[in-house]
């Protein structure tokens, strides 16, 4: 089994990672909520076990955005938030179970095992891939292809790009796209999103592919 941990607490997530390797898993670490959304698409894991507490970015956005970007690797969240409040929260936001700390080595293990085993029993039906021109969104692991190589994109980046090519040929409004590329980040300037536009419009010159403005309405995708 692969595994993917998301845990900022460098103690707990050696000891994490040590105990699941005894138990025969691999296991990816990372501490950083903006990094693992980008470390989770490369690397495709068969469970994530995410900290909600992550510096720079919220494991409940890491989440929100994982899911809005096609992830849907079965996700453990564990918490020192042990109210029922924020468990609904984490299992609305896309959780598929719940730890609250301090917990059980052998209940973690226990509950990932599980997560591996439902997924393996039910896996996701297929879903069909968004195209716009010669770009192509794989919606099971989020990655954007141009001619079959997957291109070089941020987590902001390709959060924006899901957004747009979701919508082929409409524009999508300066608003919606904040919400979708900086999800509750209140701290954020609004003018941020086009310095997301500026990078990608650079990186979409060799595709036959552009980023228009349209002045009033939003951005949209068009192929040449």
């Amino acid at each position: 089994m692969h595994l993917l941990l998301i845990e900022d607490d460098p103690a707990l997530h050696t000891t994490l990672q040590r105990s699941l390797v005894r138990a025969q898993m691999r296991v990816d670490v990372c501490s950083d909520g903006a990094a693992a959304l980008q470390l989770w698409t490369d690397v495709q894991p068969d469970v994530v076990v995410l900290d909600l507490s992550l510096p720079g970015m919220d494991g409940l956005d890491v989440l929100k955005q994982a899911r809005r970007n096609g992830l849907r690797t079965p996700v453990l969240i564990l918490t020192a938030r042990g109210t029922v409040g924020d468990k609904v929260l984490g299992l609305n936001a896309g959780a598929d179970d719940y730890l609250p700390k301090p917990f059980d080595l052998d209940e973690l293990e226990a509950r990932v095992r599980a997560l591996h085993r439902r997924n393996a029993d039910n896996p996701p039906p297929q879903s069909s891939d968004l195209q716009v021109g010669e770009l192509r969104l794989d919606r099971m692991s989020g990655a954007i292809y141009h001619r079959h190589q997957v291109m070089d994109l941020t987590p902001k980046e390709l959060a924006l790009m899901g957004a747009l090519m979701s919508r082929p040929g409409h524009a999508v409004s300066k608003e919606r796209l904040f919400e979708v590329v900086f999800p509750g980040q209140a701290d954020v300037q609004f003018e941020a999103i086009e310095v997301v536009v500026y990078r990608l419009r650079k990186k979409l010159t060799a595709t036959r592919v552009s980023l228009v403005t349209l002045r009033g309405l939003g951005y949209l995708l068009k192929a040449e």
